[in-house]
Formats: structure tokens, sequence, C-alpha cells
């Protein structure tokens, strides 16, 4: 789930972020990757679930009741909405094609060739983990296709390089120039966020770099533990959001595509807290 949920709230957020960051120790990085088996479960379920002709609602109620069986918290149902709107009323936000983020399940029928976007996190035992990813329906156009590719590879960047680096954004960098290089474009009004006994903590976690990112940039280093998600439209980086308060949209119509993983960066590298087993 991104950290700037409302661009209302974005200055004073950022303000209460720029804290050092809460580095987890090795037993609490176990303690969340309990948590991340069960979004990673979550997402198996989505990806075996969206067919054409199901509902949205129909995808989002099985998630909520796998997490139910496991006594875990659903993490964005009742998330308060900005400025006394109807909290977000789901456990996953589901977003279809030019729908970036923040989708609101509902009666929504998928198609074949959609974009389906799934971005869902739980708390279980104390602990957090989130993630999202981008399901491809049936017969997917080539350069819609490309896109979902290219948002991935835009996460391994991530994953690869931040044993590397000294800085955050020396990877955000490297993940913004292979969006363009590719012809797409990210979305800068919403990013990732560090996260722990809470899905928001400190820091915000750009995947673009301007000079307001370097002036609010962190180190990296063991214990740091952080959800990244790329988002790249198809065309233009620039969002509306929809009158049911929550659904962002690409302005000009563009498909995009969303991809996340909790990330634990560790004495022996990268753990994909919310990585699939199976």
């Amino acid at each position: 789930m991104i950290w700037n949920l409302f661009r209302g709230l974005f200055s004073v957020l950022r303000t209460a972020f720029q804290a050092p960051p809460e580095l987890k120790s090795p037993r609490e990085v176990a303690l969340m990757r309990e948590a991340g088996k069960l979004v990673a479960q979550a997402h198996r379920l989505c990806r075996e679930l969206a067919k054409p002709g199901v509902r949205t609602i129909d995808i989002d109620r099985v998630v909520d009741q796998l997490y139910a069986r496991h006594g875990a918290i659903p993490l964005f149902k009742g998330y308060p909405g900005q400025n006394n709107k109807q909290p977000f009323p789901a456990s996953t936000c589901i977003s279809i094609n030019e729908q970036i983020v923040h989708g609101v399940p509902g009666n929504r029928e998928i198609r074949d060739g959609d974009l389906v976007k799934i971005d869902t996190a739980c708390k279980l035992n104390g602990w957090c983990a989130d993630a999202a990813s981008t399901i491809m329906v049936g017969n997917v156009r080539p350069e819609r296709r490309r896109l979902v590719e290219v948002s991935e590879q835009v996460l391994q960047i991530a994953i690869d390089e931040m044993p590397k680096r000294r800085w955050w954004s020396e990877i955000a960098a490297r993940m913004q120039r292979h969006v363009e290089i590719n012809g797409f474009s990210v979305v800068e009004q919403y990013v990732g966020h560090g996260i722990g006994r809470t899905m928001h903590e400190n820091p915000q976690v750009p995947n673009y770099v301007t000079r307001d990112v370097k002036k609010h940039d962190f180190r990296l280093e063991p214990g740091l533990v952080l959800a990244v998600e790329p988002m790249l439209n198809m065309g233009r980086s620039d969002t509306r959001t929809l009158p049911d308060h929550w659904t962002v949209v690409t302005k000009d119509g563009m498909p995009s595509a969303h991809v996340e993983h909790t990330l634990a960066l560790t004495e022996n590298g990268v753990e994909i807290i919310t990585r699939d087993g199976d």
C-alpha cells in the first residue's frame, strides 16, 4: 500500500517522516517473514482467481477470509479516508488498466486482456507485510505486457542494488532511468514506505530522484525494511482521483502497472519478505 495515500497530507507527513528509519533485528525480520508468507499466499490466490468474468469483490472476499483463518489483521480495511470520507472498505486494492492504485473492489468483472493490479497487506502477531502485483489476464496486448515486464525489472533493480549502494537515491535514480529509457513514466505522487510494527513507517521510498528526494535521502544499512513499489504509466505520469475518493487513475486514460515487495536489507543481502515460496 502506498505511503502517500492522500496528497493533502503529503507535506505534513513528510515532516514527520524525516526521522531516521527504525532498523529491525534478525529476530524481528523473521517475525515479519511470517506475515510476508501470508501476503504471498493471498497473491497466489488472487492470481488463480483473476479470470474473465470474475468480480473484483469476489477476489477481495477470498483474501479477507484467508486473513481471518490465520488470525491476521487486513491492514487496508478501515483505513481512514481523507476529510472524514468513508474508510477503505476492503482487504485489497484492486485496480484495473488505467486505474493505478487504491481501486475499490466491487461488481466490476475482469475482462480478457486486462491488467489487474492487486495490493494487499496484513499484520500477523504484531508485524506487517505489504505487496502488490500486476496480473495479465488472458490475451494481453504486447505493449501492455511490456509495461508489466519493465515494472518487474524496475523492482528487481531495487532488490539487486540495495546491498551495493550507500544511499537510496542512487537506487531510485537507476529505477527511474530504466523506466524512462523504455518509454514509460514514473508516478511521482505516490511512493513506497518503511514497514514493521505498523504498515507505514519512515522513511518514504520514492522510485525517482528530485532535489527534494536527495534532501531527504536515507542511508542503506542492515536492518532496514522497506515496501518498495514502483508504479509505471504507459503515457504521462499525471494522475487524478475518482469521485469515490480512493481510486487513482492515469489522467490520460493510458494503462498503468504496479508491483511491490517488502524487502529486508540484512548482513547477507536482501531478503524478499513477501516472496512466494511455491
